[in-house]
């Protein structure tokens, strides 16, 4: 299986790209979102809930994650993680996911843990201005997550912009590919689509010889 990770701002069109490199391959993949990895806070009142720092690294189970990645490296099955942005709370299910030849990963914090990223065989970065980034969160929260315009800016002052700073940013030292302009550069996903479909045809090759 190969693992190929995407990381970048909230915005910059991680999500998009992965759709895209998903729709171009051939093979069988699944894509895989840190934000099902939330750490479970049901127990606390809506409340407090709100005003959880959603943009740490910490405020994910990267522990959980990792267990879930390596099992299916090792030819298991796993559950759906899955979550409510509305109500701020994990939303899994009990599908099942099969080990697919192509795992994309993706998240804001995907490139923290290093034991994961010791998995992934392409490391990818979304370079987007954060600017640009901040008009594509509004749209999307507004349109999707159900958010108020007064709430978007109120977490993207006091968690987003500050997370970012602090540690997304930084990610791109450790990435292999920087994409430029989001998630529709159709150049950089027919670059990343031919290096997987040639390192897939290399890891079958070795397996048959």
């Amino acid at each position: 299986m190969i693992i190929v990770g995407i990381c970048g701002a909230s915005g910059s069109g991680k999500s998009t790209l992965a759709n895209r490199i998903k729709d171009s391959l051939t093979c069988e993949s699944r894509i895989i979102g840190q934000d099902g990895y939330y750490r479970d806070h049901s127990s606390l009142p809506f409340e407090r809930r709100v005003h959880i720092n959603y943009d740490a690294p910490e405020v994910f189970d990267h522990d959980e994650l990792l267990a879930d990645i390596v099992t299916l490296s090792n030819g298991g099955c796993i559950t759906t993680k899955g979550y409510d942005y509305s109500q701020h709370m994990r939303a899994d299910s009990p599908e099942l996911i099969s080990p697919p030849d192509v795992l994309i990963l993706e998240g804001i914090h995907i490139f923290h843990d290093r034991r994961l990223c010791k998995l992934m065989s392409l490391k990818v970065y979304m370079h987007v201005d954060i600017d640009v980034c901040l008009l594509r969160r509004i749209q999307r929260d507004i349109v999707t997550r159900g958010r108020s315009i007064d709430s978007i800016a109120d977490q993207y002052m006091a968690t987003v912009k500050p997370m970012y700073e602090e540690y997304v940013s930084k990610y791109i030292k450790d990435a292999d590919f920087a994409v430029m302009r989001g998630g529709h550069n159709s150049t950089a996903i027919d670059a990343i689509s031919a290096y997987i479909s040639a390192k897939l045809l290399a890891e079958r090759f070795e397996k048959e010889n």
